[in-house]
């Protein structure tokens, strides 16, 4: 199923590019929508979870490098990802300050976990415990794909919109296709378009992913604590996150940006927390 809304996904994301080529360079601009559409397709399939990585300036954890976070958190994603029956996802730590993490990759064979050094200096071994079950959870049921695509070709849209801005269409017959006002409605609503999108994938993952955290960790009072020391946290510390990959984390970063606040693609932390109080008989 998760095939299916990768696919259905890259179509519709495409088929936009597509439409803002066409309303830049008319035909001439279509055929570049096109070649960009294939290139994105290509280069977001193979490499988004290496692009938001980069976003993040993320480091590398190993027994050489980042060792003392290596060796905390090492034991316990290497026990839950044996307990998933998954390969050992590589490890990234990012120096930020505000709490958070988040699961990319392609497939569990490429699977990555990065946290913030804000997430490891907050919570209780137990409490990372479950966020790292959560993303787990996401790798398990290989929808990091899905949002690692969604992260890359938004980011491509939201900067083929701002071409428009700066490039505008200038006015043409309706043989060649296309007009100013055509290229401010890309303008407008790509980067909303993106931005659903995410939003409808993002949203019911998130829910199985916390459901899998309280399978596999068993105990949801380890990601319910969690949750409420993120929600607290995130707005007492704002992340310089990008709208296009803040659907990748745990909870979605408070920067204080309305529009991005808008465009959520979590469900709110409150709900989640009272689904899994369900679970615990509460």
């Amino acid at each position: 199923m998760n095939a299916v809304k990768t696919v259905l996904l890259l179509g519709i994301l495409s088929g936009i590019l597509l439409w803002g080529g066409e309303l830049i360079g008319g035909r001439n601009g279509l055929t570049i929508g096109l070649l960009l559409a294939i290139g994105m397709n290509f280069f977001s399939y193979f490499f988004s979870d290496r692009i938001a990585l980069m976003t993040y300036s993320a480091q590398p954890v190993t027994p050489e490098q980042n060792a003392h976070v290596y060796a905390r958190v090492e034991p316990i994603v290497g026990r839950l990802a044996d307990r998933m029956k998954i390969p050992m996802p590589k490890l990234w730590l990012i120096a930020e300050d505000s709490p958070n993490a988040f699961a990319t990759g392609r497939n569990p064979k490429h699977a990555s976990v990065a946290f913030t050094t804000g997430i490891l200096s907050l919570m209780e071994n137990s409490e990372i415990e479950g966020v790292v079950a959560h993303e787990l959870g996401h790798v398990l049921h290989r929808d990091i794909l899905i949002s690692s695509v969604a992260a890359t070709i938004a980011s491509a849209i939201t900067f083929l919109s701002r071409m428009v801005f700066f490039f505008g269409p200038r006015e043409r017959d309706d043989e060649d296709g296309g007009s100013a006002w055509g290229g401010m409605l890309m303008m407008i609503l790509a980067p909303i378009a993106a931005l659903l999108i995410q939003m409808a994938i993002s949203r019911t993952r998130e829910y199985d992913a916390d459901e899998a955290s309280a399978k596999y960790t068993g105990n949801p009072e380890q990601l319910v604590s969690a949750l409420q020391k993120l929600e607290l946290y995130s707005h007492r510390i704002p992340m310089d996150a990008t709208p296009s990959t803040a659907h990748l984390f745990i909870v979605q970063p408070f920067t204080g940006e309305a529009l991005q606040r808008l465009f959520s693609t979590h469900p709110s932390t409150q709900d989640r927390i009272a689904r899994l109080k369900q679970m615990m008989g509460r």
